[in-house]
């Protein structure tokens, strides 16, 4: 079974590309406009068809151990600013740290980064981790 790569994007010419790439290595693009994705992505016959499950009712998981990580939500749409790439960094480094409870060498594992530049990101956007870890304990 071929690998699967799931694009949540306006931008046809992203789709486009990212189809283009896959091509190569044999994987399969789903595309999905943020609003068709928003709108499905808590259902469950939705995320059955996203694992290829083909039978109703019934509850794969996915095989890969693929994470979602959520984004950070904020458009231009009404004149809001667009975040800077720092501030989207700290978002995802700090929601990884919570998905983890704390753990650190887990949370640098799901961002794709090396433990002590996590400790370094960390320090850079002053994240409290106690918090996060307090979780944990809870």
């Amino acid at each position: 079974m071929g690998r699967k790569m799931i694009v949540i994007s306006d931008d046809n010419d992203f789709i486009v590309a990212a189809e283009n790439f896959c091509e190569s290595y044999e994987c399969v693009v789903k595309s999905y406009t943020p609003t068709e994705w928003s709108r499905q992505v808590n259902s469950p016959d939705f995320m059955n068809t996203l694992v290829g499950d083909t039978k109703p009712g019934g509850h794969k998981q996915p095989t890969t151990g693929a994470k979602i990580l959520q984004f950070p939500s904020g458009g231009t749409a009404g004149g809001d600013r667009l975040a800077t790439m720092n501030e989207l960094e700290s978002v995802a480094i700090r929601n990884a740290i919570y998905n983890f409870n704390g753990n650190l060498t887990e949370a640098a594992k799901a961002l794709g980064i090396g433990r002590a530049t996590l400790y370094r990101k960390v320090k850079l956007y002053n994240i409290d981790i106690a918090v996060a870890r307090r979780r944990r304990a809870a």
